[in-house]
């Protein structure tokens, strides 16, 4: 047990933040005078109270963590904090059951965006901005938020940061010190949710909804403050500006890093994974437009226009919609919700494999096939002009089959539990990508509320899962973690 007591240290300090971020929407509440400003402080000084008692008393048994300490911190820390962060809701929104209140907390933790709320609008504005607000300090990871501003946890940074990143080299660095690291990269990320922001509302949105898509927008995340989504505004422009942001969210950061400090676009240009992520994009765009419009769907305009946007939306996992797509021929719905698998960057704000691992494994392959002809080839694979090591295409693999593995494990048992296939199957990508919204009952029209609690249960371990990259949960259920 006293093993873990670093690790309740740690979580206390972060616990005391993460309280404390509380009063921003208490703020919000006073604003707008929704009644809940009281019950949002009480929460929130009690939270702190609690988290600086256990920091107190566990302060004695602070030290450096070790690589198995990350996994175990940044697991249970996204359960404590989702525990934290349902209460709001639970006590805001009628009729809501403990599990309807952990399953929103954790989709906007995990910027997967699904909701059991049916009425939407009818939410006080302080619940709605915690939901964004959720989403958006989930999509660069609490843990290196909690890196980046808080230097007094005394403990390496680089378990944290190695256990919450997501991307195939976690050991990448932008400056020497990991702090620096994550203030890099929040830095850019407030940046670009700042002009987000401007831009919505300069497009036609009010202050409040301007900030709260921009936050769901950058994040990945797809909150909206509407039960029609952004339908509600049926605006181009504010569709077009959520595009880019989108896109901005799914590329990785590092390259935003680079384009900031260099003032150039060309290193944008220069990754593979970029290029490949605009390549499938644009070409999924042309062709389903083009098909839409031969079969007399849509106008030439609306299939333009409403393709572009969800196709950007569920390509990068983010889960926004203009239309309900599952109405659409079931071809290019699947290949949509396919796309969201691959399309995000490694080190963006995005769920799913990453656009890099499928360059990685393809090039792999091609290069197995080339070995079969000529046996005694010299064939590396490189990735942007850098040598890919064996080891980590290994890895790579590994983790593609884990991934698919999960997928089908799980769309059984949600079968057994009384789901068809289609709704099934896409509700477990929609969870693991952090996509949020799938087809048949779990498509743009309709929510997860009717699920039973099991099925809630077993979407949030998986929304888990896919946040957290899969093998950080899972190795703690392995008999190596617990062995001495």
């Amino acid at each position: 047990m006293y093993k873990l007591l670093p690790i309740v240290h740690i979580l206390a300090k972060l616990g005391v933040l993460f309280a404390a971020l509380l009063m921003l929407p208490a703020l919000i509440s006073w604003i707008f005078g929704d009644g809940l400003a009281m019950h949002l402080t009480t929460i929130s000084m009690m939270t702190m109270f609690i988290a600086f008692v256990v920091w107190v008393l566990t302060a004695k048994y602070q030290r450096e963590l070790k690589p198995r300490d990350g996994c175990t911190l940044a697991v249970v820390l996204w359960l404590g904090f989702a525990l934290i962060a349902a209460a709001p809701m639970y006590l805001a929104v009628p009729e809501i059951t403990i599990t309807d209140a952990y399953f929103e907390a954790m989709s906007g933790l995990t910027t997967t965006g699904a909701t059991v709320i049916k009425d939407i609008d009818a939410l006080p504005p302080s619940i709605n901005f915690w939901r964004a607000m959720l989403q958006w300090l989930g999509g660069m990871g609490i843990i290196v938020l909690a890196v980046a501003i808080l230097p007094l946890l005394g403990v390496g940074g680089m378990q944290l940061y190695r256990a919450e990143m997501n991307g195939i080299n976690k050991t990448n660095k932008l400056s020497p010190r990991i702090a620096q690291t994550a203030k890099t990269m929040w830095g850019i990320y407030v940046m670009f949710t700042f002009v987000l922001w401007l831009s919505l509302h300069w497009a036609g949105m009010s202050w409040f909804d301007a900030l709260c898509h921009a936050m769901g927008t950058i994040s990945l995340g797809g909150s909206s403050t509407h039960s029609e989504g952004l339908a509600f505004f049926n605006s181009p422009m504010i569709e077009a500006i959520m595009m880019v942001g989108m896109i901005v969210g799914g590329i990785n950061f590092a390259n935003h890093f680079y384009a900031v400090s260099n003032r150039s676009l060309k290193h944008y240009w220069r990754d593979s994974e970029v290029k490949l992520t605009l390549y499938v994009l644009l070409f999924t765009i042309i062709t389903g437009t083009l098909y839409l419009w031969i079969i007399d769907f849509y106008s030439f305009k609306d299939a333009l226009r409403y393709v572009s946007f969800t196709t950007v939306s569920l390509g990068l996992a983010t889960g926004y919609s203009t239309v309900d797509f599952g109405t659409w021929p079931l071809v290019l719905s699947l290949w949509l919700i396919l796309l969201s698998n691959f399309l995000s960057n490694a080190g963006s704000t995005g769920g799913g494999i990453k656009t890099v691992r499928a360059i990685v494994l393809f090039k792999f392959s091609l290069r197995e096939m080339t070995l079969l002809l000529h046996p005694n080839a010299v064939y590396r694979v490189k990735i942007n002009g850098n040598p890919v090591p064996e080891r980590m295409a290994l890895t790579i693999l590994a983790f593609v089959f884990v991934y698919c593995s999960t997928i089908m494990v799980f769309t059984f048992i949600m079968m057994i539990t009384g789901l068809d296939f289609l709704t099934a199957l896409t509700a477990m990508v929609a969870c693991i990508t952090n996509t949020g919204t799938g087809l048949g009952n779990v498509g743009p029209s309709y929510s997860f509320g009717y699920f039973s609690d099991l099925q809630k249960w077993l979407c949030l371990f998986v929304m888990l899962l896919g946040r957290l990259e899969i093998f950080t949960l899972l190795v703690l259920f392995t008999p190596a973690y617990w062995r001495k």
